[in-house]
């Protein structure tokens, strides 16, 4: 009978752990994997260096799309005509996805 030497070698503890009540218990227990830990307070911890910015407020004028632009169906952004590569069955594509 050939032996394989490279395969990881079991001593008597590790074959002892390995009983079949053992592994029953572990699959019985359901809550042994799970971690708990509540997200809202692992991310109050976890600051950005110098984005601190509760106390801005942002206002942008947004303007609806010109008659010289167009929507690309790929990437869903607003772009000038010149932008355009290419139209196929209505759908337009930019420049940038074309490539």
């Amino acid at each position: 009978m050939a032996t394989d030497y490279d395969a990881p070698r079991k001593t008597e503890e590790d074959l002892s752990e390995d009983s079949l009540q053992e592994l029953q218990a572990r699959r019985a227990d359901k809550n042994s994997g799970v971690v708990d830990e509540d997200e809202t307070e692992a991310a109050e911890g976890f600051e950005l260096p110098g984005a601190d910015l509760s106390g801005e407020e942002l206002s942008v004028r947004v303007l609806p799309r010109q008659a010289d632009e167009f929507t690309c169906s790929r990437c869903f952004l607003v772009h000038h005509r010149s932008q355009l590569a290419y139209e196929r069955d209505g759908q337009q594509v930019c420049s940038e996805c074309a490539a």
